[in-house]
């Protein structure tokens, strides 16, 4: 049977493996320094990034140097964004600011933009709209370059979709907190997520008006953003390839967020929004896309994407796909409530794989479980919200849990197997308050 190269986890698989037996073209990346760097990557069992400044990519966290655990706390110094971040709204980590999960109460099923939270590699670029164009090039188009400028790239049909967005290292501080592992990279609690509606143009409409072939194999859209450099290597602009029957089913080219033009600390003036794959798919701040014949590799599309530890395979885990299983009270970590005095607890849960189901929720550490009321239609590339009655009856500490159960019938777990970068943690995460 032939790969399904539309499904993330077997077209990773296969194009690690024609690279390592030198059957994909290493995009703009020397194929020594590659293996130099993958190497040093895999004997420290870690394949990050490494100085503070430069960048874990796009949405998904490949690793910076600071340790995750509880004490890593707001950054003194603001990333480089242009939305204000206050303290109130967002947890500032390096050049990312972190959405404060409570700060989305009574925010409806959309994260407000001046919510959403910020995945940078390093500062966002300010691009002006009239001046942008998306060049389209390469050896699988019938012509030469075709270039689409904003206006009419807006012109062609539009096509909206509402889908979340998340940093694989999303819930990484927890590996800390909660299992007393310590890993590297952004140490996120629950907050590197946002749901948003997105409109734009058709992928595959932009493709076949530049001349897309029979030949194309792969279609690898870069950003706009600074070069990446890690370990003395110039890992170029962020780019990653998509195989060519993706790119033609459902990728949009966002220029709209919640109606409005796309900010800038979100990809604007274009960015690419690929549903259900993991972030550093979609591309902020796209400025090209390359249309090859032959398979493409380059670092993001595999070698940062890969769990290394004890509870791993030997040489690494496959390369990661779609995001995990999550829920997240609307509550500070920490709180203080009042006993014998009912109030709504509320919250949200998502899935990579399926629409989420069920939520249940303890609020006595996980003794017994009640099930919450869901506020919205489970659907795939989004959350639920939910909520559960509670009148605390005992002062002192205690544990707030919550756990979903997707569509597959998959449930959160108490722990998840660590791997020293952090990456998708799944467990259910104890919220602890304290009632007087």
């Amino acid at each position: 049977m032939p790969l399904d190269l539309s499904d993330e986890s077997q077209y990773d698989r296969a194009r690690l493996r024609q690279w390592a037996r030198g059957r994909a073209r290493s995009s703009g990346v020397d194929r020594r320094e590659l293996l130099k760097l993958f190497a040093a990557g895999a004997a420290a069992g870690s394949l990050g990034l490494g100085a503070a400044g430069t960048a874990e990519a796009s949405t998904t966290g490949a690793a910076g140097n600071a340790a995750a655990g509880a004490a890593a706390t707001t950054a003194a110094v603001a990333p480089g964004t242009v939305k204000p971040l206050p303290p109130e709204l967002f947890t500032l980590r390096g050049t990312n600011a972190e959405t404060n999960f409570a700060a989305l109460r009574g925010t409806g099923p959309l994260t407000p933009i001046d919510r959403f939270f910020v995945r940078n590699h390093t500062v966002t670029p300010r691009l002006d709209a009239h001046d942008w164009r998306l060049k389209v090039w390469g050896d699988a188009l019938t012509g030469g370059p075709v270039e689409f400028s904003y206006d009419r790239l807006r012109a062609l049909p539009a096509v909206e979709r509402t889908l979340f967005i998340e940093c694989a290292g999303n819930g990484r501080s927890f590996y800390t907190t909660q299992q007393g592992q310590q890993v590297t990279g952004t140490a996120w609690t629950l907050g590197a997520i946002g749901v948003a509606h997105w409109r734009g143009a058709r992928l595959s409409d932009v493709l076949r008006l530049a001349g897309l072939t029979r030949r194309a194999v792969d279609v690898l859209p870069r950003g706009l953003d600074d070069e990446v450099v890690t370990n003395g290597v110039n890992l170029g602009h962020v780019r990653r390839p998509l195989p060519v029957s993706k790119a033609l089913d459902d990728v949009i080219l966002a220029y709209e967020m919640n109606g409005e033009p796309l900010p800038p600390d979100h990809g604007g003036p274009v960015r690419v929004v690929v549903p259900n794959w993991i972030g550093i798919s979609s591309i902020k701040w796209v400025g090209d896309i390359e249309v090859s014949g032959q398979a493409l590799y380059t670092p993001w599309n595999t070698d940062l994407y890969r769990m290394f530890g004890p509870d791993q395979p030997p040489q690494g885990s496959a390369p990661l796909t779609r995001q995990t299983l999550k829920s997240a009270f609307e509550l500070e970590h920490g709180a203080t409530v009042s006993a014998h005095r009912t109030r709504l607890l509320t919250g949200r849960s998502w899935s990579g794989a399926a629409p989420v189901r069920r939520v249940e929720v303890s609020t006595d550490g996980g003794v017994r479980w009640q099930r919450a009321r869901l506020h919205d239609a489970p659907r795939r590339g989004s959350w639920v919200r939910w909520s559960v009655p509670w009148t605390p009856r005992a002062a002192g500490p205690t544990a707030l849990l919550a756990r979903a159960t997707d569509a597959t019938g998959r449930t959160q777990p108490e722990t998840t197997p660590y791997n020293t970068q952090g990456y998708l943690f799944d467990a259910v995460v104890r919220h602890q308050v304290t009632v007087v």
